[in-house]
């Protein structure tokens, strides 16, 4: 499968039509508009959900919690399990290699009663989690990853359990229609394709020609993700793939509000314009506020410093400004940084589509000696190893 140069301007940009997209059906699970905030590894925790849901955001995903530490009870795994009490529906990701411990996982968080929504990572292309034989690697083992889906599924009684996939290790191993069938035959809800190769990792344009091939190939609903950094890229991979809902990941890495512009336009509105530098400052001392609350202050500061340089990306001067923000140590130190800024100075438009987070390089995919000559093995790896979100 061939990379495509496809801009995907034109007609599909006007907003949504009454009645042309319906909701995202997830179990029991009704979702409108039919969008995810993606998980994301050090992004998605109560905090920046929290923020995204009053941007409009309907459901937002965990960022990606680790089995086997989950089920042997570590504090800190605990931690990012979890939920702010008016945090409804919940949605957790989980990765695991070991059936059993994926299954335990799923039946601990059920039977607290802690989730609404589970969903599975198989899309993690990130060195440390794919040598070791895990995330993205694993669809290219089929019976183990039945094995790990069949056992979430069973423990998971009727809360909602999908998959999120690649469309393979590389162009030479392409796995997601296989993924997708045996998610389905599992019992899985929905399965999510980030359009994709874990070699590719961020890098290029997604291939949305896979997501409508995996939609044509289901019965269940597929979501698509990849390249969403506007309101009106979710319409078009919706009307050119036929998809039933799309995650945005990287496009809400400071701009939690692109979900208001999301839900204007899926409520056939036209999205309003993006904030001025005053309301994106008041944005980021919100986020910035929530984590303190969370996380106590030193550490919320710490980790802001990374959100800082998302939202501020593209702005005048921005280089100077992201410096002066990585020295902050306080609340209000980031407060008196903010107010010294122009709050009359338009979102810069050439910032819309620029990609935030990760690189743009693509891989070799490091993977375990041997993997490519065991395929058919069922075994788990050895090494239950936890890793980003893909």
């Amino acid at each position: 499968m061939k990379a495509t140069n496809d801009p995907r301007h034109g007609p599909n940009d006007t907003p949504a039509s009454p009645g042309e997209f319906a909701p995202l059906s997830l179990g029991r699970l009704r979702i409108w508009p039919p969008l995810l905030l993606a998980p994301m590894a050090g992004v998605t925790n109560p905090p920046f959900r929290a923020l995204c849901r009053a941007f409009g955001a309907p459901l937002c995903v965990s960022e990606m919690v680790t089995a086997r530490p989950l089920v042997q009870g570590h504090a800190k795994t605990w931690k990012l399990a979890e939920f702010a009490p008016d945090e409804t529906p919940r949605s957790l990701q989980l990765y695991g290699v070991d059936p059993y411990y994926v299954g335990e996982a799923v039946r601990r968080l059920v039977g607290d009663a802690r989730v609404d929504h589970i969903d599975l990572n198989f899309g993690c292309p990130v060195r440390k989690v794919t040598r070791k034989g895990g995330g993205a690697a694993i669809p290219a083992r089929p019976r183990l990853l039945e094995r790990i889906v069949r056992a979430a599924t069973a423990a998971a009684a009727d809360i909602p359990v999908s998959v999120k996939i690649r469309i393979g290790i590389d162009d030479s191993l392409v796995t997601f229609l296989r993924a997708g069938r045996i998610a389905e035959s599992a019992g899985c809800a929905a399965v999510s394709l980030h359009a994709r190769t874990a070699a590719q990792l961020y890098s290029g344009t997604a291939r949305w020609e896979a997501i409508g091939e995996l939609k044509q190939s289901l019965g269940i609903p597929v979501l698509g993700n990849g390249d969403v950094w506007e309101a009106v890229d979710a319409l078009r991979m919706m009307r050119q793939t036929g998809c039933d809902g799309v995650l945005v990941a990287r496009g809400s890495l400071g701009r939690p509000w692109l979900f208001r512009e999301l839900r204007q336009v899926f409520d056939g509105g036209l999205p309003p314009p993006p904030p001025r530098l005053g309301e994106v400052a008041k944005v980021m001392l919100d986020h910035a506020g929530r984590l303190a609350e969370w996380m106590g202050e030193a550490a919320a500061i710490r980790a802001f410093r990374r959100q800082a340089t998302w939202y501020t990306k593209g702005f005048r001067d921005s280089a100077q400004l992201r410096r002066r923000l990585m020295q902050v140590r306080t609340l209000a130190e980031l407060r008196a940084t903010l107010a010294n800024l122009d709050s009359d100075e338009p979102f810069p438009a050439s910032a819309l589509r620029l990609s935030r987070a990760k690189g743009s390089a693509s891989q070799r995919v490091s993977l375990p000696d041997g993997f490519l000559d065991t395929l058919d093995d069922p075994t788990p790896p050895t090494d239950d190893a936890p890793g980003e979100g893909g």
